[in-house]
């Protein structure tokens, strides 16, 4: 960090990036706890910000990688640390990073992060569906994102369906707004992602199960004999046969299936057919 860097104080943070910087070094502490790090562990940091985190997960990892959109933090993050031999700081986009690509000579690896509320979904989608995937993942989103991380049947969505298929997930602690310069107007948690050895539930097509989850969701406030028609363009009377194949009450809500009713239905929609004939169909060049 140069003499002008350190006059000019810590660097601003910048609304146009979503950021704001974790300043709570108890919270940070609770993130390193529920992670149980070792020095044997490699762990990816989104976003490390002023290093409040960065810090502590140096002092217990055997390897921290630092991914950081905002050029200037990811450069003076090294000096501000006072460079710390296992930190390495990439200037990249989360988003489009390739998280395994990161830590190749590791044979696991953790990632974790304060994530940005308007790239957190993406980040999310992206660190569940890596290849090899981490064997753990901690973030820090917002609260209503967290509760839909982790509901149960009655409160899901497309967020919990996809997360809980790929991990076990389980809510750490809520964060207030105070925890952060600048603080947000809405409130935070961490939320502890295992990640599983085999998805939550055995489907013969992974992106038929997807398509009909969405489908499901396309319209979630109707029963789901109706949004499942709209959002995979059945006749009603073929939606309400494929639930019924699947031994799933039509007027029920698509927030309230579990994931084993969901792949129930998946598998009822394969043996129609109809789910080949929309793979076939979006196979075909436009």
């Amino acid at each position: 960090m140069t003499a002008q860097a350190r006059r000019a104080g810590p660097p601003r943070p910048r609304k146009s990036l979503g950021q704001h910087f974790l300043c709570d070094s108890r919270i940070a502490a609770r993130i390193v706890d529920a992670a149980a790090l070792t020095p044997a562990d490699t762990v990816v940091e989104i976003g490390p910000g002023r290093g409040v985190l960065t810090r502590r997960l140096t002092q217990q990892a055997g390897q921290v990688v630092a991914v950081e959109l905002d050029a200037r933090l990811c450069d003076e993050l090294p000096a501000r640390l006072g460079f710390p031999a296992n930190l390495q700081c990439i200037t990249a986009d989360a988003r489009q990073v390739d998280l395994p690509a990161l830590v190749s000579a590791a044979p696991g690896y953790n990632v974790i992060g304060n994530l940005p509320y308007y790239a957190a979904n993406p980040i999310i989608r992206r660190t569940l569906e890596s290849v090899p995937p981490p064997s753990l993942a901690l973030f820090m989103v917002q609260r209503e994102v967290a509760d839909t991380m982790t509901a149960a049947p009655g409160a899901m969505s497309m967020l919990s369906v996809a997360t809980q298929y790929y991990a076990e997930a389980r809510l750490i602690c809520a964060v207030p707004p105070s925890a952060f310069r600048p603080p947000p107007k809405v409130r935070s948690a961490v939320v502890r992602l295992a990640l599983r050895e085999r998805p939550a539930v055995e489907t013969s097509d992974r992106e038929a199960f997807f398509a009909l989850v969405r489908a499901g969701f396309s319209a979630p406030r109707k029963q789901l004999r109706n949004s499942l028609s709209h959002g995979l363009g059945l006749p009603p009377a073929d939606g309400a046969a494929v639930l019924e194949r699947a031994s799933i009450d039509g007027r029920r809500r698509p927030a309230t299936l579990s994931l084993q009713e969901w792949a129930a239905v998946c598998a009822a929609w394969q043996e129609t057919g109809t789910a080949q004939e929309m793979n076939r169909s979006a196979a075909q060049p436009v």
